[in-house]
């Protein structure tokens, strides 16, 4: 490891990527002081009320036992860092140019949204973190199959990442398909998938039985089965839907559809929130669940074509919101202070700061003004990038399918890039495309900065070694039929 840390000094692309990335995380950690605080924040420091699961409180109150919310922007910045190299080592280790490996970082170390969550208490950055940490794990033998005890370590970590987002469930999927790939043997790997989900499934059920002793509910979070309400509602044309009485009303009216997914699912006003709160309330979930099934079976052209759009707008040139989405400002540098309505207002923010330390929030002014303008002015991962990143991708997985398919017999385990491809690839595909099923955020796009472009990069250099390889061989073809004209002769 020592070794492939001088290297990274020694590459000076890497080295000045890395300064940079270094130099406007100092700015973003000067300039909002002492931390940011989103709507979701009060979660992780007090009652999550079960609507999402909490395993970023263990660290949150860790950090915060030792110091401040300043400390806790700062750690979250160096987990930020901390991809960026174990994203550059991961490549190089598998065999891709220092160059194009440094390339693959530079999203995660210069993007502005990124810096923005990261100074956020939010639990974002550490799934970030736990899903490099769990492809690096599954990745570190170059050459060979992973050995169990890699396996097991990588199932933990996916599983723990599922208690810091529930969409971190997923990702068993995508890490099990790697295992089938990189095994030389269907048996092999087979029994690597097997360790792999028991692994994944300790942390999850540990979580899911001390939530039960503690709080009475064994479920990551209770709105599991209707967080797609939003989605549906959304999708819906309430004209022609068949509907039992008493669901009628989860149809929005014309007005409230066009508030889009999010107010849907979350706002007061919704007509989700009549059925919580009324006599329907003990049957609340299941009428939801009903519904969302109606939608879904009924005028299922119009929920693809909902979520559809939604997938397409990260690849979008610029970064914009539409109708309905989250405001894009949540995710932007303001020059001021920002507090978010209803749970990040300056009565939430202020007592807590109050209680944890950290010092009044302040701005400077400067920095502030330089982030923002960084940020509107281009400083991000451009979605045409992305695109170009996911057809790299593709093209990778597609090469490692076909690899496994001629590779019927037993033999020695692959050692190209493309199965680093693969499992980039489809951990952050997997993880986005599900985001998306409920709604669309720009805060749930940011995994594709650690995922996609280390897989296009991955893709890239065994596609280009590959074409290098058949040129040679039809060289060395050419030569050798030029000898046996000119010995014939």
């Amino acid at each position: 490891m020592a070794g492939r840390l001088s290297q990274l000094r020694a590459n000076w692309l890497a080295a000045t990527l890395l300064g940079a990335g270094l130099v406007l995380r100092v700015i973003t950690a000067v300039t909002y002081r002492p931390a940011l605080f989103y709507i979701d924040t009060v979660r992780y420091l007090y009652n999550s009320g079960g609507n999402d699961p909490v395993g970023y409180r263990l660290p949150l109150k860790l950090i915060l036992a030792a110091g401040n919310f300043t400390v806790v922007a700062v750690v979250q910045h160096l987990l930020g860092l901390a991809m960026a190299v174990t994203i550059y080592l991961v490549l190089v280790r598998r065999g891709a140019p220092r160059w194009l490996a440094a390339l693959a970082m530079a999203p995660v170390l210069l993007d502005a949204y990124q810096l923005q969550l990261e100074q956020l208490v939010l639990p974002d950055v550490w799934f970030e973190a736990l899903i490099v940490a769990g492809i690096a794990v599954l990745l570190a033998r170059p050459g060979t199959q992973p050995g169990f005890r890699w396996v097991v370590a990588a199932g933990l970590i996916f599983g723990v990442s599922a208690t810091f987002r529930q969409v971190g469930e997923i990702l068993v999927l995508p890490a099990a398909v790697y295992l089938l790939v990189a095994c030389p043997s269907w048996r092999a790997g087979l029994a690597r998938a097997a360790a792999l989900v028991v692994a994944f499934a300790i942390p999850v059920l540990g979580y899911l039985t001390g939530s039960y002793f503690l709080v009475g509910h064994f479920y990551l979070s209770h709105s599991g089965v209707t967080t797609t309400y939003g989605r549906m509602a959304w999708s819906a044309d309430c004209t022609t839907i068949r509907l039992p009485p008493v669901e009628r009303g989860l149809c929005p009216t014309p007005a409230q559809r066009a508030h889009g997914p999010d107010w849907l699912e979350h706002s007061p006003d919704a007509p989700i929130r009549r059925y919580y709160s009324g006599p329907l309330s003990p049957r609340a979930s299941a009428l939801v669940v009903s519904f969302n099934h109606a939608v879904l079976s009924q005028q299922p052209e119009r929920v693809l074509r909902t979520y559809l759009t939604d997938v397409g707008k990260l690849f979008a040139p610029g970064r914009t919101a539409s109708p309905g989405d989250p405001p894009l400002r949540r995710w932007q540098f303001q020059t001021s202070y920002p507090y978010l309505s209803p749970h990040a207002t300056p009565a939430q923010v202020l007592p807590a700061i109050e209680h944890y330390g950290g010092g009044a929030p302040a701005v400077w002014r400067p920095g502030a003004t330089f982030l923002r303008g960084y940020q509107l002015g281009g400083g991000y991962t451009p979605g045409p990038l992305l695109a170009f990143c996911v057809l790299l991708g593709l093209a990778g997985s597609v090469l490692a399918g076909v690899r496994r398919l001629r590779r019927p017999q037993p033999g020695p385990a692959t050692q190209s890039l493309v199965l680093a491809c693969v499992l980039f690839f489809w951990s952050g595909a997997t993880v986005l495309l599900l985001a998306d099923l409920f709604e669309f955020s720009w805060r749930y796009q940011l995994p594709a900065l650690v995922t996609l472009p280390p897989a296009a990069a991955a893709g890239l250099a065994e596609i280009v070694r590959l074409a290098a390889t058949r040129r040679a061989a039809r060289t060395g073809q050419l030569a050798e039929s030029g000898e046996q004209v000119s010995l014939r002769d």
